[in-house]
């Protein structure tokens, strides 16, 4: 049995932070029921078209392992069924546009208050407080804010994050807080109303960046793929047109690439390259000494000749790449998923247990067990079609 199984967690949720969080609880067993707006469902369904032509590439990652429920609580009957879903849940999200939530007496707090048993999470941009919270947040914004943009890309451009770094880090920290207060729950009868910030999250991934300009009140340059404060840490291109990104630790290291891959032990003893702080202020140099022997060689030669002198290297790989990579072939981390789309490739869960099969449920469609949801909560087939009359569902 799966640690979670028993658990359920009713979402209103959309985009990605919040979403990436409930696919993880519903892959540690949890039953994830999915509040979706009728018609067009999530608005990350029509974030693009890549799967198959019919379904975004966003959806399909994020909501595997979910039921789908179309609720509209604009419409009289809506609000009565979530709140019969509520009562039965054991944790209740939702990212709702700023201020929304409380609007409709579905924040954390409020539904906490009603209910002293139940884990209730809010997940926004900014925090329920202070100056921003009234703003909109998306994720590329709070990369923005937080300045990760800022320390990411080149000297001559800054870039965002290629992924969407600020959901991620804020749907971990949901994932960390529901599992924390669900243990809690267990042991008390507590429950717990949380509150999770993109915002702050990123701050806390920003811990290195943020220690360093606070102690050396320096910001910090940008400095590409290469390691700002080691060297050689960089890529460099072989003889084939392959980039091998090395990664030097220490001096020790460094001594030996000098004097196995590079074939220049001259530079182990050399006072511009001896210690990390002299490659550092020589990066330079450097990165040319090393660029111009890794030049010379096949890739295959190059990689045998750091694994023999202890050094760590990884290729710079494309998405392609990533989907054919052989470490993940050889431990079986590619599956299919159902979808209403038909079978859609996705990696296996993270996290699994040994002696449990992974949960890999199919993507829901819109609405897909919106009947038979209601009939668990006890409405009639009379009262399922009167709220689909309305608009309801």
């Amino acid at each position: 049995m799966l640690p979670l199984a028993g658990v359920t967690v009713v979402s209103l949720e959309h985009a990605v932070a919040l979403p990436f969080a409930t696919r993880h609880l519903a892959e540690l067993g949890a039953r994830v029921i999915k509040i979706e707006r009728p018609g067009r469902g999530d608005f990350a369904r029509d974030y693009d078209r890549a799967v198959r032509g019919g379904l975004s590439a966003h959806f399909s990652w994020l909501n595997r392992s979910k039921e789908s429920l179309t609720l509209d609580l604009k419409v009289p009957g809506a609000r009565a069924v979530l709140d019969r879903l509520i009562a039965g849940a054991d944790v209740v999200a939702q990212n709702l546009g700023p201020g929304a939530a409380a609007r409709l007496g579905l924040d954390a707090a409020t539904l906490v208050g009603r209910q002293p048993g139940l884990v209730a999470v809010d997940v926004s941009g900014y925090g329920p407080t202070g100056p921003y919270r009234a703003r909109k947040a998306y994720d590329m914004l709070v990369q923005a804010e937080s300045g990760l943009i800022a320390v990411t890309g080149s000297p001559e451009q800054p870039a965002k994050a290629g992924f969407a770094a600020g959901d991620v880090a804020a749907g971990s920290y949901v994932i960390e807080a529901v599992l924390a207060a669900l243990l809690r729950q267990a042991r008390s009868g507590a429950g717990a109303a949380l509150q999770i910030a993109m915002l702050d999250a990123l701050t806390e991934w920003m811990g290195y960046p943020v220690q360093t300009v606070e102690h050396t009140g320096t910001e910090m340059a940008r400095s590409g793929i290469s390691h700002p404060s080691i060297a050689p840490y960089d890529a460099y291109r072989t003889a084939d047109g392959d980039e091998v990104l090395i990664g030097v630790q220490n001096d020790g290291e460094w001594q030996r690439l000098a004097e196995g891959p590079l074939a220049r032990p001259d530079l182990a003893a050399d006072p511009a390259f001896a210690t990390n702080q002299a490659r550092v202020r020589n990066r330079a140099r450097t990165d040319a000494v090393v660029a111009d022997a890794v030049g010379r060689l096949r890739t295959a030669e190059l990689e045998a000749g750091l694994d023999a002198a202890g050094i760590a290297y990884a290729r710079v790989n494309a998405v392609a790449d990533l989907l054919a990579h052989p470490q993940l072939a050889a431990r079986g981390r590619w599956v299919e998923v159902g979808s209403p789309v038909g079978p859609v490739r996705q990696s296996r869960p993270v996290v699994e247990f040994p002696g449990e099969p992974a949960r890999l449920d199919p993507v829901p469609a819109v609405g897909e067990h919106t009947e038979r949801i209601l009939g668990e909560v006890g409405l009639s087939a009379g009262e399922i079609a009167e709220l689909r009359a309305a608009g309801a569902i």
